[in-house]
């Protein structure tokens, strides 16, 4: 593949960094538009084949509506957004070919093998689709093709409902005033486990996953959901309704199915690995 001119607006940040990285490394060319460059976003706009924009969730739209009538037909036109159906929409405004994606991943790895980034193709031909992807594949990335509306749904369980219930544990802990090291002489590896979602998510920006809840439509009926879930399993617990708790359970392990033993197999690697460090 001849080398492309590739331009990530927000590309001094910490995600656009990253990527402009895995653009270098493949041979092609990367312009960065940052606050404090001199390249703006209409330069790269202007200039770039392949555009990318890597900016907060609330600002994406805002920077797509403020480029889109530079582009035109023949250039490419992404995003590095956690949801789609926004910016994806915003996209599609401009003349350019659009391809949304969402890294399943912080800029925190080292490089893209094993890592899943969720492709939402609108507006672009599969060889405009293969010219991104094929970079991202050739550096070991696993590609998952998805429309905006049902990535935007699946993301309210797989970030809405796990970073919720996440935060929930911190606040759970902090009402009870029991902080995370007295509990470490009691640590179970699974519990460890879940201890370092805890702190790996809390050291990180609280308006990113602020956005993440707030911003995605899907979020609000998931949460709905998980208050009923709490509620009834509370019942059962505070009832010492023990024939309802092993229903509940079983209907829950019905439902998961074949995942349950996948689960198992790769946790207890887990395990393992994090009690032989």
């Amino acid at each position: 593949m001849r080398p492309v001119l590739v331009g990530i607006i927000g590309g001094t940040g910490k995600m656009g960094t990253f990527f402009g990285e895995v653009f270098s490394r493949a041979g092609h060319v990367v312009l960065c538009a940052g606050r404090h460059t001199d390249v703006t976003p209409r330069d790269i706009a202007r200039d770039c084949e392949l555009v990318i924009v890597s900016v907060p969730i609330r600002q994406t739209v805002d920077v797509i509506d403020s480029i889109a009538p530079v582009l035109t037909e023949e250039q490419i036109l992404s995003d590095l957004t956690s949801l789609k159906v926004m910016p994806v929409r915003a996209m599609l405004k401009s003349k350019a070919r659009v391809l949304g994606m969402h890294p399943m991943f912080g800029p925190s790895v080292t490089s893209l093998l094993g890592q899943t980034i969720v492709v939402t193709p609108a507006r672009c031909d599969n060889a405009a689709m293969e010219k991104v992807t094929s970079i991202l594949r050739d550096q070991g990335a696993r590609i998952t093709q998805s429309t905006p509306g049902e990535h935007d749904r699946l993301m309210a369980i797989v970030q809405g409902l796990t970073h919720f219930v996440t935060l929930c544990v911190a606040d759970t802990t902090r009402r009870m005033n029991i902080r995370p090291e007295e509990t470490v002489p009691y640590m179970s590896p699974v519990y460890q486990m879940e201890m370092g979602l805890v702190g790996r998510l809390l050291g990180q920006d609280p308006s990113l996953y602020g956005d993440m809840l707030m911003m995605n439509p899907y979020v609000g009926p998931v949460l709905s959901a998980c208050e009923e879930s709490v509620k009834t399993l509370a019942g059962c617990i505070n009832d010492e309704n023990m024939d309802e708790f092993i229903e509940l359970f079983q209907k829950n392990s019905r439902h998961f199915g074949e995942y349950c033993r996948t689960a198992t197999e790769e946790t207890d690697y887990l395990i393992e690995s994090l009690v032989g460090r």
